[in-house]
C-alpha cells in the first residue's frame, strides 16, 4: 500500500482510506457486528491505515465498531471521527446541528470512550453551525488538543471562509468533502486552492459516487429499505439514466488499462493532488481489495485529459442531497466579531 502525508504537518496515512459508515447505516445493508469487525481488520491487513467514522453513524454504534475491531492494532492505524450534531439526554438525533463548545467536550468525551482510545487521531466538526463562531469551535479542539484527547483538527464541508478564519486559530490538517468526477465544486469554490495554500489536506468522501460509479448499480434498481441514497436526487430513475454517462467515460478508460471503473475513479482524484487521500467505503472484501489496486493504477497524461475532457462535457443530473442536507454543506459559520 503507497503512503501520503495528509497535508502539510499531519500525519502518514495509506494513500485510499476506508469510509466505515456503510457497516453500520445508511444504506440498508449494514453488517452484523463480527462481520463489520472481520471488515476492518481485514483493511488492516491490507495495508489500509485511515479509518473514518463518526458519532452519529448509528448513532454510536459505529464507533463502537470501529473500536473494538481496531484496538488490537491501535499503533497501526489513524482513526477519524467527527462531531456536529445535536443529540438529547437519551442518545437520541435531534434536528440541526449543535457546535457548542459543551457539546463538542460531550461528544469527544463520547468517542474516546466508545472507540476504546485514549486520543483521537483526527477530530472533524461534521458539519458547520452557522450559529456558533468557528473560532469558539477551534478554539474549543484547540484546547482539547492540548489535553492530549485530540491529535489533528478538521473540518467536512466548510466555507472556505470559515476554513481559512478556523486555521487562523486552530491549524486544520484536513478537509472532508465529497469529490469525485461527477462531484468536482471543490475545483471551483476555492476549496482545493485554499487547500493548497494553507498545506491542508483533503479527504474525498464518496469518491465513487455513493456506489454509482462503480458501473455495477443496475439501471432501474430499486434501492433497499434504509437505503438513504432513495431519497437523493441525482439517484432518482431520470438522473440515474442521465447519470451513466459518467460511468461510461470511466469505462472507456478502464477497459484500455485493464482496469475497473471504480479503479479508474479512484485513480483519477489520487492524481490529482499528493495529499488527496479518498475514504471510499465498502462492506465486500473484494471491493476493498478493488479499490486499494487503484493506488497501483498509474494513469497516463493521456487517460487524464480524457477524462477531464469527457467530464467537462457532462453536467451531473440531479443535486447530490435532498434539501434539507444540502442546507448543511459550504456553509458558513458567523464571525465572531459579527
Amino acid at each position: 500500500m503507497h503512503t501520503r502525508k495528509l497535508g502539510r504537518d499531519g500525519p502518514v496515512v495509506s494513500a485510499i482510506g476506508l469510509g466505515c459508515m456503510g457497516i453500520s447505516t445508511a444504506y440498508g445493508t449494514a453488517l452484523g457486528r463480527d462481520d463489520g469487525i472481520a471488515l476492518l481488520r481485514g483493511a488492516v491487513d491490507r495495508g489500509v491505515s485511515l479509518f473514518d467514522t463518526a458519532e452519529v453513524y448509528g448513532p454510536f454504534v459505529n464507533e463502537e465498531v470501529v473500536g473494538e475491531a481496531l484496538r488490537p492494532v491501535r499503533d497501526r492505524v489513524v482513526i477519524a471521527t467527527k462531531f456536529g450534531f445535536n443529540f438529547d439526554v437519551d442518545g437520541k438525533q435531534l434536528p440541526g446541528v449543535n457546535s457548542r463548545p459543551e457539546r463538542i467536550r460531550a461528544a469527544v468525551d463520547g468517542s474516546l470512550k466508545r472507540l476504546g482510545v485514549e486520543t483521537i487521531d483526527l477530530l472533524y466538526q461534521h458539519r458547520v453551525d452557522p450559529d456558533v463562531p468557528i473560532e469558539e469551535v477551534a478554539g474549543t479542539v484547540k484546547a482539547l488538543i492540548a489535553a492530549g484527547k485530540v491529535r489533528f483538527f478538521g473540518l467536512s464541508e466548510p466555507g472556505v471562509d470559515t476554513l481559512r478564519r478556523a486555521h487562523a486559530e486552530q491549524p486544520v490538517t484536513a478537509v472532508q468533502n465529497e469529490y469525485s468526477l461527477w462531484w468536482r465544486e471543490v475545483e471551483t469554490n476555492g476549496t482545493l486552492a485554499a487547500c493548497d495554500e494553507l498545506g491542508i489536506g483533503l479527504v474525498p468522501y464518496s469518491p465513487l459516487g455513493r456506489g454509482f460509479l462503480t458501473g455495477a448499480f443496475p439501471s432501474g434498481q430499486a434501492l433497499g429499505e434504509g437505503d438513504f441514497r432513495a431519497n437523493i436526487p441525482r439517484f432518482q430513475p431520470d438522473a440515474l439514466a442521465q447519470n451513466q454517462a459518467f460511468v461510461e467515460l470511466l469505462r472507456s478508460v478502464a477497459q484500455d488499462e485493464g482496469a475497473t471503473p471504480a479503479q479508474v475513479a479512484l485513480a483519477w482524484l489520487l492524481a490529482r493532488r499528493p495529499w488527496i487521500v479518498p475514504i471510499p467505503g465498502t462492506t465486500k472484501a473484494s471491493r476493498l481489495d478493488e479499490n486499494i489496486a487503484a493506488t497501483a493504477l498509474d494513469l497516463s497524461p493521456g487517460d487524464l485529459a480524457k477524462l477531464d475532457e469527457g467530464a467537462s462535457r457532462l453536467v451531473a443530473a440531479g443535486e447530490r442531497y435532498a434539501p434539507a442536507q444540502l442546507a448543511m454543506v459550504g456553509r458558513e459559520a458567523t464571525r465572531s466579531d459579527a
